[in-house]
């Protein structure tokens, strides 16, 4: 599918936008669903000092609200760039049906937004992270899930 550049355009505009507006980075998203938009969302990472705020995060937290559902199937996403690895496992827990995005990474990466540490660490074991982890074995540390198990009247997702 080829996605509507109408909703794109819209999508790069509020990156524009937000660079001029002072209030962050220069990202756009906006969620569509049967042609028309449910929300949008610009970088606020600076402006709100939230590390998670960027455009496709803020799009999916608004889209969500305003449709009072956790999941985004049956909408879509144009996003100005393509989604840093944090902004596409968001996408994914959404379920949004598809992405398109315009810029990419590497576009990204030219103008100091370089993700390529994180889309490297992906998959490594957790002993080869540059993030230290490391785990805390406790007896009790599978209870949360065997009691999520064990709940008669839970809500999956």
């Amino acid at each position: 599918m080829q996605g509507d550049p109408k909703f794109m355009r819209q999508a790069i505009e509020l990156a524009t936008e937000n660079v001029a507006s002072g209030h962050g980075g220069p990202f756009g998203a906006v969620i569509v669903r049967d042609g028309s938009v449910i929300a949008t969302g610009v970088n606020q990472v600076t402006a709100t000092t939230d590390p998670t705020a960027h455009a496709e995060v803020v799009a999916i937290r608004r889209a969500c609200t305003e449709l009072g559902e956790f999941s985004l199937a049956g909408c879509v996403m144009y996003t100005s760039c393509e989604p840093c690895p944090m902004c596409l496992a968001a996408s994914h827990w959404a379920r949004l049906d598809r992405v398109y995005f315009a810029a990419t990474r590497f576009d990204a990466a030219g103008a100091g937004f370089d993700d390529a540490r994180l889309y490297a660490e992906l998959g490594q074991p957790t002993s080869m992270s540059s993030l230290p982890m490391v785990q805390i074995s406790l007896p009790e540390a599978k209870e949360p899930f065997e009691a999520w198990n064990q709940k008669p009247h839970k809500i999956p997702y």
